[in-house]
């Protein structure tokens, strides 16, 4: 089965060259790389062929999508920009369309060890358990195969007729696109996904803490508008336990001082009632402490899985405060994404 690569960037940088570099140097042969810019380029590149589109607003899932028109092989191998594969990419992706109930492959997107300390510790706060959660950490690290429903287009390898059958990417979601993807491949034409750790690629990461932080806000709100819109994926506990915990944080103390103005029993003046009331502010208080001081713990039980991993100390103890700053900023923005009825690119 021939495959083509498909990458759509605003204009060629040296992720592109790196990404390209390594696509020549995998132990598979039939390939072509298709590579959809905004702005022309006097580089060329073997194998590669170069799609001009100033037209277009820089959109991925729009020039994704070129590759219906452009891509000749039978397989669409979808990868970002800032990520390069693993030697056996193709090889041990492209076995699973002799299925024809498997529509797409997907595998994890390794930080680069050569990527410097804030980038590190971007993905291992991703890659961690209680970072990315059971829903995402394997996709950040190498975890057991099985069959999803969801699956980003950092890494994800699509049957051209099914991807054709679905109508491809839709344009209105950036990030977000490769969700309603998925959905379309799963619910629509009723075809399986499988991740597989060997299908693996290395991909940069976005520092911490603005980068990483604005990226991961954005996942949130998509998630929380897909949540609205694609419950049969998106409406799940593990998706809102962040909004829960940012709600949490920021109005318990609210909430425990509200209770000094609201009596136990009815609405009497009373010395009793305002006794109750001390109570259950005292109850409240505790409870929130003792809850933020559980979560701490899980903070720095998370640290030394992570320190486990990587043996460094650095990394280690700032995914403490990453993982923190992260959960209440992606929980913020789900309920906007969850509260907006429509979303425009």
């Amino acid at each position: 089965m021939k495959v083509s690569i498909i990458i759509a960037v605003e204009e060629v940088n040296d992720f592109v060259r790196e990404n390209i570099s390594h696509c020549l140097a995998m132990n598979f042969i039939d390939f072509e790389i298709l590579l959809f810019v905004s702005h022309e380029t006097d580089e060329s590149f073997a194998k590669t062929r170069i799609v001009v589109r100033s037209d277009l607003a820089f959109n991925p899932a729009q020039r994704r999508d070129l590759a219906i028109g452009e891509a000749s092989g039978s397989i669409l191998a979808f990868i970002d920009d800032d990520a390069y594969p693993s030697p056996n990419w193709l090889t041990h992706a492209v076995s699973y369309f002799e299925d024809p109930t498997i529509a797409a492959v997907g595998g994890p997107g390794i930080t680069p060890p050569r990527d410097n300390l804030r980038q590190q510790v971007s993905g291992w706060s991703s890659a961690s358990p209680l970072g990315g959660g059971p829903s995402a950490a394997y996709r950040f690290i190498p975890g057991r195969k099985r069959e999803v429903d969801d699956y980003p287009s950092m890494n994800l390898i699509i049957r051209k007729s099914d991807f054709l059958m679905v109508g491809g990417f839709d344009s209105n979601y950036w990030p977000g696109e490769d969700t309603k993807l998925c959905s379309d491949l799963t619910l629509k034409i009723g075809k399986r996904i499988i991740y597989d750790p060997e299908v693996l690629v290395y991909h940069h990461r976005r520092p911490i803490f603005k980068d990483h932080l604005k990226q991961n806000g954005r996942y949130g709100f998509h998630r929380g508008h897909f949540a609205r819109v694609l419950p049969q994926t998106s409406r799940k506990l593990v998706y809102f336990l962040p909004s829960i915990f940012a709600v949490f944080i920021i109005f318990g103390p609210l909430l425990s001082f509200l209770l000094l103005f609201i009596p136990a029993k009815g609405w009497s003046a009373s010395g009793g009632n305002y006794q109750f009331s001390i109570i259950n502010f005292t109850n409240v208080l505790k409870a929130y402490f003792l809850l933020l001081i559980s979560y701490l713990l899980l903070l720095f039980l998370n640290s030394f899985w992570v320190h486990q991993r990587c043996k460094n100390y650095k990394i280690a103890f700032l995914t403490i405060p990453t993982v923190f700053l992260t959960h209440i900023w992606y929980g913020i923005q789900f309920i906007f994404g969850l509260s907006t009825k429509k979303i425009k690119f």
